[in-house]
């Protein structure tokens, strides 16, 4: 299962080179609020999976783990769900800016620093997300 958008190059890339039997399925959040909520992000689903996660090994793939806290709200929220296991993969990582601690990140990709990207399904102002690759911007 991965979160849209910037996942989708890697979530389809993750697909074929497994050789298991598997299911995609997608998911996407939302966070909005901060200044005017007290400082506080609240989280809002854009689209909900279409099929039944119970009793299933899910992987939930996401491009990069910042905070955590949007990964945090999730995987509590499909946890409820019933998932036979339930574990988490990144392209990109931060751990140093993570304030949440308890998450499952099993596999990661690459640990990178605190710089913005461009390609591989990443954007700035929804430019670029379509090149193959990952490209580091200067802004």
């Amino acid at each position: 299962m991965g979160s849209l958008t910037a996942c989708v190059p890697f979530v389809c890339d993750l697909s074929r080179a497994t050789a298991i039997h598997h299911a995609l399925d997608f998911i996407e959040l939302a966070g909005y609020g901060t200044a005017d909520m007290g400082g506080h992000e609240q989280i809002r689903f854009l689209k909900d999976l279409d099929m039944e996660i119970g009793g299933r090994d899910v992987i939930l793939v996401d491009e990069v783990v910042d905070t955590g806290l949007t990964l945090h709200y999730l995987v509590r929220t499909l946890t409820l769900r019933g998932p036979e296991s339930l574990a988490c993969a990144t392209l990109f990582d931060r751990p140093y800016r993570r304030l949440v601690d308890d998450l499952p990140i099993r596999y990661v990709g690459f640990t990178v620093p605190d710089e913005f990207f461009a390609g591989y399904g990443f954007d700035l102002e929804e430019r670029w997300r379509n090149l193959p690759d990952v490209h580091l911007l200067k802004v």
